[in-house]
């Protein structure tokens, strides 16, 4: 089932560690919406003709748009695809921005699930991070979305932060699961190098993220969010009651999406789209009717890697059977020495010929299934 992506460019201000595409200057707000409205209409042939499954407003900050900018997409969307009828509509927001009144503009536009950007709940984490909420607005924005009727709320919990220690982490695991929300994805700290951390590492003002201290912090995490009934069904993403995100879980099961926006990615099954990532960029040519986007198309060996690499990640594994019966190739006899050496070492599984990462094998999920790629 087809999934749909809009990319909202736009944040009041920009946190130390992020490296997502986004402006902090919104004077072209409004144009840009027209233009995502506009992109809509003008891919509406990209996914197939079947009803959407999943709508998702990340960026970028989602919650800055007004009513106007979010019917307009919104009633584009509507008038451009079929829609299933119990389509999953999550929208990224951040707490600052949670009053009540913008809550009920969410629900009356038919927003039904939260993905909000609270990333801890202690004010001197947050001031660290450069948040523009406070830890008062974290808790309180849950509990208002909760008392308007929001039933699938996910938050974001960012750890291995350097100013906290593993008490102040297990609080912030305490505070999450004391809310009763649905749905938890938990980032381990990581420096990029065009973010405002990453000029720091690079004037020697922060440390590298120490490996020791963030692998503790993820593993008191699977631990905590295990006892607290949450199931880890993705390597950073926890879920109450099977409310995983359909959206991400389609990306990671490989479903087709529709990237909208400055910066989105587009994927149909044989190649991949980027749009430029550039405001003023993607404005100019969407005004003229043309998609600005960069296209690759994957070879047997990308698209068998992309499978490794995103399906090792999740609770249903690496499917064997799939690899061979789609792309014709045996990886156990291919990457036999690598799959065994993992096994040994108690960091993979192999069942009914499905490759599981062991919990101890999670902490090294990169490398492992870069060694299992293979090469044309």
């Amino acid at each position: 089932m087809p999934s749909l992506y809009i990319h909202i460019p736009f944040c009041k201000q920009a946190c130390y560690y992020c490296d997502f595409h986004f402006s902090v200057n919104q004077s072209n707000k409004a144009e840009i919406v027209d233009a995502l409205s506009r992109e809509i209409l003008l891919q509406k042939n990209y996914l197939p003709s079947v009803p959407l499954e999943t709508i998702y407003f990340g960026g970028g900050t989602p919650s800055l748009l007004n009513e106007r900018e979010l019917f307009t997409i919104m009633e584009t969307i509507h008038e451009t695809f079929s829609l299933n009828k119990n389509i999953e509509v999550t929208l990224e927001a951040n707490p600052d921005d949670l009053s009540p009144e913008v809550l009920r503009l969410f629900k009356k536009a038919g927003i039904n699930r939260l993905s909000i950007g609270t990333q801890s709940f202690q004010d001197a984490c947050l001031q660290y991070l450069n948040r523009a909420h406070n830890a008062t607005q974290a808790q309180k924005s849950i509990l208002d979305a909760q008392s308007l009727g929001f039933d699938n709320i996910s938050i974001d919990l960012i750890y291995a932060i350097p100013i906290a220690n593993h008490q102040t982490w297990q609080q912030d695991l305490q505070q999450a699961t004391n809310l009763n929300i649905q749905h938890i994805s938990a980032y381990c700290l990581t420096i990029e190098e065009q973010t405002v951390f990453g000029k720091y590492l690079k004037n020697n003002r922060m440390s590298p993220i120490d490996d020791e201290f963030a692998s503790q912090q993820f593993n008191a995490l699977i631990h905590h969010l295990n006892q607290n009934g949450f199931e880890q069904y993705e390597i950073s993403n926890f879920a109450k009651n099977g409310l995983y995100s359909k959206h991400n879980s389609n990306y990671w099961i490989k479903n087709p999406y529709l990237g909208i926006g400055p910066s989105a990615h587009s994927y149909n099954g044989t190649s991949r789209q980027f749009n430029v990532a550039s405001n003023g960029k993607y404005l100019q040519n969407i005004q003229k009717n043309i998609l600005p986007y960069t296209k690759e198309v994957l070879s047997k060996a990308d698209k068998v890697n992309e499978y490794i690499m995103t399906s090792l990640r999740t609770i249903w594994g690496c499917d064997l059977n799939k690899v061979f019966n789609s792309f014709g190739i045996n990886l156990l006899n291919v990457n036999k020495s690598y799959i065994d050496e993992y096994i040994d070492k108690k960091l993979l599984n192999l069942d009914n010929n499905v490759l599981k990462l062991t919990n101890s094998g999670k902490l090294f999920a990169d490398k492992i299934a870069s060694d299992l790629f293979i090469v044309e």
